[in-house]
């Protein structure tokens, strides 16, 4: 994985700031509300890859916070920003 979570093209692209997963363009936790959009559109006729790649993702972003702030990860919350929207 890169450092960057693939979303929009264009100078407003709503990519993941790691570690912290904070949105590069408008600050808010990644996957913010644009990058849902996009990713929504992008993969339309793939939710099972799209649950996948976020779950991919949120593996990624567990394993930064626990060297950021080790023992301080909540499961449930990162299932539900990652991949619980995606239903």
């Amino acid at each position: 994985m890169t450092g960057d979570a693939p979303t929009a093209a264009g100078p407003d692209r709503h990519l993941a700031a790691r570690p912290a997963w904070r949105c590069r363009s408008c600050g808010a936790p990644w996957p913010c509300q644009p990058a849902k959009l996009h990713l929504r559109r992008e993969y339309a006729h793939d939710r099972a890859g799209l649950a996948t790649y976020l779950c991919l993702l949120m593996h990624d972003a567990i394993g930064d916070d626990l060297r950021l702030r080790p023992g301080h990860v909540d499961p449930a919350g990162y299932f539900a920003r990652f991949i619980g929207w995606t239903r």
